[in-house]
């Protein structure tokens, strides 16, 4: 799949969160419908088969609950794409990247090989792909760096079809794994303060092996990867940067590949990333250079519409875009852009560290091309999806959100200027219309905890005194039975007064904490979705049949 990746670490979001997006592009002259559904630990397969590679895998017996948007047709297995877990951890799989045929020679790609029947030879199952990572990996473990070590299990043990770029994030740490060949791996984590850009490439542009065989704070690898790299001469000589220099290398010339193809295809789109980023530092660099660094410290702190503007953008304000009046009619359709026609969604799954745990992972989802939509929020940790997101058919249907957004897409592509407008109207209502409920319900949330938390200053003091005065009376009536009262009902009624104090002092706190939240959340952890009512918002186009413009093309 052709795609494109963003991810911001804690320090370089607005509000500490991390957060991973990614475009998810089918081929040429197909759409591939998504859908969003939540997978119970029931419906999550024991033993696990893929349909494209045949391979068969036992799972273990404790998945948790998490939430994936897959295509809607099975003929190419699951293909999860993006997901989040109850445990909070986030998952985007996979950012397809190319290695070098001197790595394929070394270590060959785990392809699937049929049958013969002629030669009588059996059938040989390939290795884990695409369709099959998230499956794998997500419901299992509890936190980033887990889910990286689960992975390097399974490529290690079946290997791997295909190249490809995996995102694993949770609330502190953003890992990103890229496989090298069909056994060999190497992940690096994101740093904190910066962002990273991936696209359709083998990105990661500085690797340490000290840290990786020590620490492993940073870096991780496959075990032997360092003589991997020596007995079959993977690391040319070019400098310090560039193949392998004492302790660290640069992957990208050890492993990668750059040819004409990804001036045209690729590096335009890391370009643009960068130049928005952080235009200073991006001064000196095209969208045909070979040297765009892996990651960046953006300009400032980078927000949720950034990431969603980035990954539907099409080169605006540049000479490159093909919707744009610079430039020649040439250099509008010169590169590649990043939001095209056969994005199917775009996912960005924001873990935010001050929200409580089971309502700190949000999908913010996207269905068709990001240029001619938006992304809304949603609850990760939930049991069941909205049934206009969910139920997405394989035939066109307006009944659905994927489909009614293609269908938009298809009008305002050849009546670009006379509907940017609407588009743009639209992108506002839903996160403005979505961000006034968030703000509402939690005014409404903070009001409660204030009421609970001023009943509970002034009823609790009453109450003690009130049990204070009975206690006096019972001490003073001369019989037995009533010091057994003051025994028992004293010490009762203190530790429900105190309890109680105590629930609502958390109510206010939690209030407090979770009235500060900005994200648009439209779903509980057991009912329906809702933005802005119980429909979708559905933008309205009027077009005529003179109004086609050249970006169309």
């Amino acid at each position: 799949m052709s795609c494109t990746t963003i991810l911001v670490g804690k320090k370089a979001s607005y509000d500490g969160s991390t957060i991973i997006a990614r475009d998810d592009d089918s081929g040429s002259g197909r759409y591939d419908p998504k859908k969003f559904v939540a997978i119970a630990p029931q419906e999550q397969p024991r033993h696990y088969r893929s349909v494209l590679s045949h391979v068969e895998i036992d799972l273990p017996d404790n998945p948790c609950r998490y939430s994936i948007v897959p295509n809607v047709l099975p003929n190419r297995g699951i293909l999860a794409e993006a997901g989040v877990s109850e445990r909070n951890v986030a998952m985007s799989a996979t950012e397809t990247i190319a290695v070098n045929e001197r790595v394929l020679a070394a270590d060959p790609l785990v392809v699937l090989q049929p049958a013969d029947e002629a030669d009588g030879k059996p059938e040989v199952p390939g290795g884990i792909g695409e369709e099959d990572i998230i499956t794998l990996i997500l419901p299992y473990v509890s936190t980033a760096r887990e889910g990286v070590k689960r992975l390097a299990e399974l490529l290690e043990t079946y290997g791997t079809y295909e190249s490809n770029g995996i995102i694993i994030s949770d609330v502190d740490e953003i890992w990103y794994v890229e496989t090298i060949g069909g056994h060999h791996w190497i992940a690096r984590r994101v740093p904190d303060d910066k962002c990273a850009i991936i696209p359709n490439q083998l990105g990661i542009d500085y690797f340490d092996f000290d840290d990786a065989f020590s620490d492993a704070r940073e870096f991780m690898c496959s075990a032997d990867l360092t003589e991997f790299i020596e007995t079959h001469h993977l690391g040319r000589a070019a400098g310090t940067q560039g193949g392998m220099n004492g302790g660290h290398c640069n992957p990208r010339v050890v492993f990668g590949t750059a040819t004409a193809k990804d001036h045209i295809y690729n590096t335009p789109r890391a370009w643009y990333m960068y130049r928005y980023l952080d235009p200073a530092d991006a001064e000196n660099l095209t969208p045909e250079s070979d040297d765009i660094p892996w990651c960046l410290e953006p300009e400032n702190a980078v927000t949720v519409e950034d990431v969603d503007f980035l990954l539907g953008s099409h080169f605006e304000g540049t000479p490159y875009d093909p919707y744009g009046t610079q430039g020649t009619e040439e250099s509008r359709h010169r590169y590649r852009p990043i939001g095209i026609n056969r994005t199917g969604h775009m996912v960005a799954m924001q873990i935010r560290p001050y929200a409580p745990v089971e309502s700190r992972s949000i999908m913010w989802i996207s269905y068709g091309s990001g240029a001619f939509t938006t992304s809304a929020p949603f609850y990760a940790n939930v049991d069941d999806t909205p049934a206009y997101l969910r139920d997405t058919t394989p035939e066109v249907s307006t009944d659905c959100l994927y489909w009614t957004n293609r269908l938009i897409a298809t009008l305002a592509d050849a009546h670009f200027y006379e509907t940017s407008n609407a588009v743009e109207g639209f992108s506002e209502d839903v996160r403005s219309s979505a961000t006034v409920w968030w703000n509402v319900r939690m005014m409404r949330l903070r009001l409660v905890g204030r009421r609970l938390g001023l009943v509970a200053l002034v009823l609790v003091p009453v109450l003690r005194l009130a049990v204070l005065v009975l206690c006096l009376v019972l001490r003073l009536i001369p019989v037995p039975m009533g010091l057994l009262v003051l025994h028992l009902f004293r010490p009762v009624l203190w530790r429900l007064t105190t309890k109680w104090r105590n629930t609502c002092d958390r109510a206010m706190r939690s209030c407090s904490a979770t009235c500060c939240t900005r994200p648009a959340i439209s779903c509980t952890t057991v009912s329906p979705c809702r933005i802005a009512g119980t429909k979708p918002l559905v933008l309205s186009v009027s077009v005529s049949p003179e109004s086609d413009t050249q970006a169309s093309k």
